[in-house]
């Protein structure tokens, strides 16, 4: 009876990581065939290289106003809409023959993935009680490292049958089967929110909306401290990642086959991290799994930064993915635990809004100090800031967890705004 009950309250969760594990499998599908479909058509790897600006620049247009509709919408409708949507749209990029026509519909995908994971976020904390947050964050960590593995062990398998077209159409299918998944679970209606009289999206009610993040801010700094000093550690991780590439190959004077290898211990990396890490999770505290592993992951690019030979470099990559693991897992779970779900689409608009203008800037940034020093030099001063911002993190999460009624926030919310 126990069994048939435990499997009963663990049924929802799991078909939602079963989506998202569809998601992210489909994900690394897209982006290895994407990366090259564009390449043959242009020849440029500069022109690759645009693809990863419109991620950030999909957040630039659409978090400025989406978490006003996350938080007055159903949610579970909205990422089935999103699901279904970004299907369609990557179902006709094959048959697309301008690079910049592929260029806005990539950029209309990217939209729907920013205002998805806010609400994606939002749906997991009303479906998931609060003592089950941190394992599930857990297996969600290690869901994200299968489909770091098995993404691009698939897409290769698809090279070998077909061609990068019929990837993409796999990647579509795996959107759909995502949408279908979430079809399944609970609407989770909230009836403090009156979806039946949404107000028209107008510039006041955004303004509105913007003072209530800006509120919440203000009165809960600890809360968004941590937030902003993890996401700044985000920010620099993409900023440093954007140069991985070119490090291996011309710093460590990498072949091909060495650099992908390398990318391969990162993902076992990921996996082992992500196992151990559904064992211990919930034995370990959130501050401590946010703080050192937010810590480690920054140790790790440091290791990688002096790197000067395969090895070294392995045992950096090895030591951040890791960490990482653990790092989401207690950032995932803060997140749940101390922002308002009233607020958590607004609040996670905004914020990634901030994140996507930061991480531009980071790119460009790490990108010019490279070209008018070294890579090396530039890799180097990153690991190093981000090694500042993680220490920072890790001393403040630590603090913050013995201020009193940090995990009552929802009710203070509502005290202090009414809705």
């Amino acid at each position: 009876m126990d069994i048939k009950k435990k499997f009963y309250s663990w049924r929802d969760p799991f078909l939602l990581l079963f989506g998202i594990g569809l998601s992210n499998i489909g994900d690394w599908i897209y982006l290895i065939a994407l990366n090259l479909i564009v390449l043959e058509m242009t020849g440029s790897p500069l022109a690759v290289a645009a693809l990863y600006i419109l991620k950030p620049f999909a957040t630039l247009f659409t978090n400025i106003w989406s978490g006003t509709i996350i938080d007055r919408l159903n949610q579970r409708n909205l990422m089935v809409g999103l699901d279904i949507a970004r299907a369609v749209l990557i179902f006709i990029l094959p048959s697309l023959s301008s690079v910049w026509i592929i260029y806005a519909v990539v950029l209309l995908i990217n939209m729907g993935s920013s205002i998805f994971e806010p609400a994606s976020m939002t749906y997991i904390t009303k479906l998931i009680p609060a003592q089950k947050r941190k394992r599930f964050n857990s297996f969600r960590s290690l869901i994200d490292s299968g489909g770091f593995l098995i993404g691009p062990a698939l897409a290769g398998l698809l090279f070998m049958a077909g061609n990068t077209y019929m990837a993409i159409y796999v990647n579509a299918l795996t959107f759909l089967g995502s949408g279908l998944m979430t079809l399944l679970l609970p609407q989770l209606h909230d009836s403090t929110l009156k979806q039946k009289n949404l107000p028209d999206l107008s510039l006041g009610l955004l303004k509105e909306d913007w003072n209530v993040v800006r509120l919440f801010t203000r009165n809960y700094p600890y809360v968004m401290f941590i937030y902003f000093l993890f996401s700044l550690m985000m920010v620099m991780a993409a900023a440093l990642d954007s140069l991985e590439a070119a490090f291996s190959k011309e710093v460590l004077q990498l072949s091909d086959t060495e650099y992908g290898f390398l990318v391969s211990i990162a993902g076992v990396g990921i996996a082992v991290g992500a196992v151990v890490n559904t064992v211990f999770a919930k034995k370990m505290t959130t501050s401590i799994l946010i703080g050192l592993g937010a810590l480690f992951v920054s140790v790790g690019y440091i290791i990688y930064a002096f790197s000067t030979s395969f090895n070294v470099a392995a045992a950096g990559f090895i030591v951040l993915s890791f960490s990482l693991a653990f790092a989401n897992t207690g950032f995932h779970t803060f997140y749940q635990e101390n922002i308002p779900i009233k607020v958590m689409g607004r609040v996670g608009s905004i914020y990634g809004l901030i994140e996507a203008f930061f991480i531009i800037v980071a790119t460009i940034s790490i990108g010019v100090t490279a070209q008018l020093s070294s890579i090396k030099s530039a890799v180097i001063v990153g690991s190093f800031l981000m090694f500042l911002v993680t220490g920072a993190l890790c001393f403040i999460s630590i603090f913050f967890e013995k201020k009193p009624g940090a995990q009552d926030l929802e009710v203070e919310y509502m005290k202090v705004y009414g809705k």
